[in-house]
């Protein structure tokens, strides 16, 4: 297999795509769990489609792209898992192209073929919950654009306009999924250390990547909505984590070979004398890459291997290089890229299949969304859960703007103030739900706090749950 990709012809871009589409078989031959987060942008993206404006209206530390993305989704689509399978099968097609272009275009290695391209579309599938149109997943396709520029700037030894340009797919790719800001950091250093670059090109792009942000922010400013925004984005970044250990095998099982066929790339990089000048700034450029990604990882929401795709350009690029130090038609070689790739599929189908019974590894069965035990009548319902949702949503429409109950807190959980309750009865008058799910039993508070909301609701037969008065059986 890795002999076929390293020849070099044109067919092999075809190549790449049907070995990705091939990788990529298990999602279009049963059913694919449903993911929690996936959950989530589901709901950000049928509320906006609604007309309710994300954070102030749709509370959600979603970044802004990520959730006009989802709006476009449900506008188009509906609640659908397909489309947000296929929609990432076509982000990652992008994704495996364009970084075999550059690697090979540039001449990056010695060598000129489409292991880049394949080990890259074998790292995007260690675990199934990569299948999904994540926000880390969009932004990396930024991030990928960035470092083209940064190659082009390197092979030329000059510094351009270019400039500009990367640091606008940063910004944008900021927009995507707000951690990834660090990487205005990795640009700044890679053009101090490995180019010319002037004061005027250092503000450049700085301006290029600050440009979409300052424009989203003259966006919410101009909608009533900044406050909205740093509350449930910028500060958010630093408060919501929900991190689960029981999945911390799964997690380091997909990692693991990743990062350790790029570690041991980056190593035999040393014992190498065959690189010219440009080629060996751009694999420090990479490690910078690599180096500014492990300062993303306490910024990250939760752990999950979707989380960790931006670790996949740095760890398929010296992957490249640990393949390519053989000598051709090495069975060594041939050897651990087959084992690799069917440790992968492995673990790849122990997620999706459980092919292993008893063996959670893979599984992510903290980050899968189950259907909650609610009574029958509770069925595509407006609904909103007080604490954190565990699939009350499956069936049923979120209502207020409290989607994240870690930013839903802020309001309903300081009842004592006075700001609290006037904004919750304002999010109640605007979005009634129909059933209110208590799992922290704060809702005899808000109804002694607001008395017009204790004519609206009352206690239904069902503990913990209240039941908008009138609300008819059935419907939406």
């Amino acid at each position: 297999m890795l002999s076929f990709f390293r020849v070099n012809a044109r067919y092999q871009t075809v190549s790449l795509v049907i070995f990705f589409l091939l990788l990529r078989l298990p999602f279009f031959l049963g059913e694919v769990p449903l993911l929690i987060p996936e959950l989530s942008w589901m709901l950000v993206g049928e509320q906006m489609n609604r007309g309710f404006m994300l954070y102030r209206d749709v509370w959600d530390n979603v970044s802004p792209l990520s959730g006009l993305t989802y709006w476009v989704i449900d506008s188009l689509f509906g609640r659908a898992q397909w489309a947000f399978q296929f929609g990432a099968l076509a982000v990652a097609i992008i994704q495996i192209l364009y970084f075999n272009f550059v690697i090979y275009s540039r001449e990056v290695f010695p060598e000129r073929n489409f292991i880049p391209g394949a080990l890259y579309a074998l790292f995007l599938n260690v675990s199934f919950d990569m299948g999904t149109l994540s926000p880390m997943l969009m932004a990396n396709t930024f991030l990928l654009f960035a470092f083209g520029s940064i190659v082009k700037m390197l092979v030329r030894r000059e510094v351009t306009t270019q400039v500009f340009e990367m640091g606008l797919y940063i910004g944008i790719a900021t927009l995507f999924y707000l951690p990834a800001s660090l990487f205005m950091a990795w640009a700044f250093f890679a053009l101090l250390f490995y180019t010319g670059s002037t004061i005027r090109h250092h503000l450049l792009g700085a301006f290029g990547s600050l440009f979409p942000l300052m424009m989203v922010v003259l966006f919410f400013y101009l909608n009533d909505g900044v406050e909205s925004l740093n509350r449930n984005l910028l500060t958010s970044v630093f408060q919501v984590k929900q991190y689960v250990l029981n999945d911390f095998s799964s997690l380091l099982a997909s990692l693991l070979l990743p990062l350790g066929f790029g570690i041991m790339g980056f190593m035999r990089i040393f014992t190498t004398l065959r690189f010219v000048n440009y080629q060996t700034r751009i694999q420090q450029v990479m490690a910078l890459w690599f180096i500014v990604a492990v300062f993303t990882i306490p910024l990250m929401e939760y752990l999950a291997p979707m989380q960790f795709i931006i670790f996949v350009p740095p760890a398929s690029f010296f992957a490249t290089h640990y393949f390519q130090s053989f000598k051709k038609k090495s069975w060594a070689d041939e050897l651990q890229f087959m084992l690799m790739g069917a440790t992968i599929l492995f673990i790849q189908y122990q997620g999706l299949k459980g092919i292993i019974p008893g063996i959670s590894m893979g599984r992510l069965e903290n980050l899968r969304a189950k259907s909650a035990a609610l009574p029958s009548a509770i069925r595509e319902k407006r609904i909103l859960v007080l604490g954190y949702n565990a699939g009350e949503y499956i069936e049923n429409f979120t209502a207020t703007p409290y989607l994240n109950w870690d930013l839903a807190s802020y309001d309903l959980m300081n009842l004592d103030h006075y700001d609290s309750v006037i904004h919750v009865y304002d999010n109640f008058r605007k979005d009634p739900p129909d059933y209110v799910i208590d799992k922290v039993n704060i809702m005899p508070k808000l109804l002694n706090r607001v008395p017009a909301l204790q004519k609206q609701y009352q206690k239904s037969p069902w503990k913990g749950i209240y039941q908008r008065v009138g609300v008819a059986e059935g419907g939406r």
